[in-house]
């Protein structure tokens, strides 16, 4: 089974260059729980829906506690139950850490609870640090897994499809619920499978993408020096295939719009002190933005501060706005998908509200 370029492609809405998305990192700040974070995903989730952010994705990270988000298909399926429209995917799940059977399996239910509307985005990065990384796939040959990320994902897509070719060793092998439910006495077929998407940072997945010929998502937001090369590298290496007859790349972008200048400044400053400790093995909550104030920063952390914060759109809505058509224009990116962090839910419940407004995006 293929899926149609209109699983793929969104519509830009208000005076939007391009489709908006959403990336949730299920960020959990100091004194809130997980069940807080989560709450606050449902409520993004349906505000984007009803301001017409084309779809919802959730990145796959482990062993940090300031992002819940290490089960994206447990989240998908409760954001499922709570929307009815808004695309809903995986940015993404994490190949080389789980079988492909075990993805397939899973994606094939969303799929069956929110019929047409769930997206497989894939990364052949561990989404964590390398013991984690090596608890979760109980080897400590961790290069292995990357290196087979194509065979992975030829083999994922063989279980999406249940087409494996006779004398195969996994022909007699389904990935329930999929297509081969069709088959049995009474069975009926699905019209729709989860189109799968690569996700990258460096050029690896993007000459796949382009030589598979499907979708890519770039991580702008944490590797925007690569983001050009890597979609001129994807546009170059496409071939037109039964997903995609021409190319199509979404970026992720860190952005974070408030009513006040200095109030944006603040939340992101937090947001990138939560960082600073991720990046020398100190993950935690997201501090408050009085922490972050208060913290003394070595001029080392200070240097990476600005140089991350140079990367997060923020300010008023005008300047996010501003700001994310500067970044379409330099990238030509299809589709722009932010992720807003904060210490606060309720900061980036506003913020996308903000964004939305000011492109003045769908109320309906």
């Amino acid at each position: 089974m293929t899926t149609t370029p209109d699983a793929t492609r969104g519509t830009p809405h208000g005076t939007a260059p391009t489709p908006l998305s959403v990336l949730d990192l299920v960020t959990v700040g100091a004194g809130r729980t997980a069940t807080d974070a989560l709450r606050t995903s449902v409520e993004i989730a349906k505000l984007a829906e009803s301001r017409h952010f084309h779809r919802y994705w959730v990145a796959e990270h482990h062993s940090m506690p300031g992002v819940a988000s290490s089960s994206p298909a447990v989240i998908l399926a409760h954001l499922a139950a709570h929307t009815t429209r808004i695309r809903l995917g995986s940015g993404g799940v994490m190949l080389p850490n789980h079988a492909p059977l075990v993805i397939a399996e899973q994606f094939g239910t969303l799929e069956a609870l929110a019929p047409g509307r769930v997206d497989l985005g894939l990364g052949r990065a561990p989404g964590t640090d390398g013991a984690t990384a090596a608890a979760l796939r109980r080897t400590d040959r961790l290069n292995e897994g990357a290196d087979d990320f194509p065979q992975q994902l030829a083999e994922l897509i063989r279980f999406l499809d249940d087409d494996f070719p006779d004398g195969h060793r996994y022909r007699r092998i389904h990935a329930v619920p999929g297509p081969v439910q069709a088959t049995s006495p009474g069975g009926v077929q699905s019209p729709h499978r989860p189109p799968v998407w690569l996700l990258g940072s460096s050029g690896f997945s993007a000459r796949l993408a382009g030589e598979l010929g499907l979708p890519f998502a770039f991580a702008h937001h944490f590797s925007a020096q690569n983001t050009v090369p890597a979609l001129d590298l994807y546009r170059e290496s496409f071939q037109p295939s039964a997903v995609l007859d021409q190319p199509y790349a979404l970026i992720g972008v860190s952005a974070l719009a408030t009513e006040d200048e200095k109030e944006a400044r603040r939340q992101v400053l937090a947001a990138a002190l939560n960082m600073v400790r991720l990046r020398t093995g100190r993950p935690g909550l997201v501090p408050t933005p009085e922490e972050a104030e208060a913290y003394a920063f070595s001029p080392m952390e200070r240097e990476f501060v600005d140089s991350w914060n140079a990367n997060v759109i923020h300010g008023t809505p005008d300047e996010v706005r501003s700001g994310l058509d500067d970044l379409h224009k330099r990238t030509g990116a299809d589709e722009l998908m932010i992720t807003g962090n904060a210490h606060s839910g309720d900061v980036r419940l506003r913020s996308y509200e903000l964004i939305a407004d000011a492109y003045g995006l769908p109320t309906a």
